[in-house]
């Protein structure tokens, strides 16, 4: 992995972007070579993504067009779908088919945390991924985090055979009290464990940032977009061997690949300045929602949860004095398709999914407030 820039393919381009399985076939493949031209070869999937199409897309745009060398795979063995051991051999089997990959250079437990740890090791799910890379089918073994720091020194300490730490990482969380990101960041290090970032832009909040932030990263260079700081902060951290962006348009490759080609680490100066930008953001940012969906999973009431919170924070961070926002219309229309704010059951279904750990619930009544009355 010479390139530090992964294609993560979980926000790919739509055909319809309130179907989030519509998946932009013929413009993904061109991204996709692009990509490969330019010297970039790890691609990030998962089960899940893209409403359960994306693994699939894989085997359209990616293992069907080009020769299995040039490209590293990974994919993820994920906890809502284990109920007993021999759905571990029925999911890696269906994602072998699913992807036409022959095996996966990186194959991760998914979404490891105190809840679904639980499930991994009781269905010796640490064991079976050993047990694939023994027998070929798997190059590297490890799995994507999203707890604390105490947690994740508990799990390398017990399973040091894990190779690599996926872990949330970007300027926003770095010192946020719920991710905890630089905390994390640190165990894996002492533990010597390479670690691949996920979230760099945060679901496309460190890209959409207050008027203040943007003059901040403009006067220190006016050439670079936005979201390039998000990701070159992640990248400049040494122990980092990978960051992963989920791209879902042809410019937002261009600009990723554009100044990660010859990638160069952040100054001293330039990370005085991210935090300085975090600060500002933390002031700013309503609801720190990724957009990753997992609370909607298994919603009992199809709310469409990560959506709604993306309106509140657009309808946040708009002018005070407007006395109309567009985020209204868009909330109801989406009402038309997902049940409303309001609909929510308290169950708490979603917040014990949630990687970012919201008190999803809460906020749910906080949306209702804004766009239903």
């Amino acid at each position: 992995m010479k390139k530090k820039l992964g294609f993560g393919l979980m926000r790919l381009p739509l055909m319809d972007p309130e179907d989030a399985g519509s998946i932009n076939v013929p413009l993904l493949e061109e991204m996709v070579d692009t990509f490969l031209e330019r010297g970039f070869t790890y691609f990030d999937t998962a089960w899940m993504y893209c409403d359960g199409k994306s693994e699939e897309a894989v085997k359209k745009v990616l293992v069907s067009r080009h020769p299995r060398d040039s490209f590293t795979l990974t994919t993820k063995l994920p906890a809502y779908m284990l109920k007993k051991e021999e759905d571990r051999e029925w999911l890696f089997s269906r994602q072998l088919e699913r992807t036409g990959a022959g095996f996966f250079d990186y194959y991760w437990l998914h979404d490891v945390n105190a809840e679904t740890l639980q499930t991994f090791e009781k269905l010796h799910c640490f064991d079976f991924i050993l047990e694939k890379k023994k027998a070929g089918l798997v190059k590297h073994v490890g799995f994507s985090y999203h707890d604390g720091p105490e947690l994740l020194d508990e799990i390398l300490t017990q399973h040091p055979e894990m190779e690599y730490v996926q872990l949330q990482l970007n300027y926003l969380d770095w010192d946020s009290l719920g991710v905890q990101s630089r905390a994390c960041y640190d165990v894996a290090a002492k533990h010597g464990k390479p670690v691949i970032v996920m979230e760099p832009v945060k679901g496309g909040t460190l890209a959409k940032v207050p008027k203040e932030v943007k003059s901040l990263f403009a006067a220190a260079d006016p050439e670079m977009s936005v979201p390039s700081w998000a990701i070159r902060f992640a990248a400049s951290h040494e122990n980092v061997i990978m960051v992963l962006s989920g791209m879902s348009d042809m410019a937002q490759l261009l600009d990723n690949t554009g100044y990660m080609e010859n990638f160069t680490p952040l100054t001293e100066e330039e990370n005085r300045m991210m935090y300085q930008a975090a600060g500002i953001l933390r002031s700013s940012i309503a609801i720190p929602c990724t957009g990753c969906s997992y609370c909607t999973v298994n919603c009992p009431m199809n709310i469409a949860i990560p959506r709604y919170f993306s309106l509140y924070n657009n309808a946040m961070l708009e002018d005070p004095e407007k006395t109309w926002s567009p985020q209204q219309g868009y909330y109801e229309r989406l009402t038309l398709r997902f049940s409303k704010a309001s609909a929510c059951l308290k169950c708490g279904q979603c917040e014990a999914m949630c990687p970012q750990h919201l008190p999803i619930r809460q906020h749910l009544e906080k949306v209702a407030r804004l766009f239903e009355n």
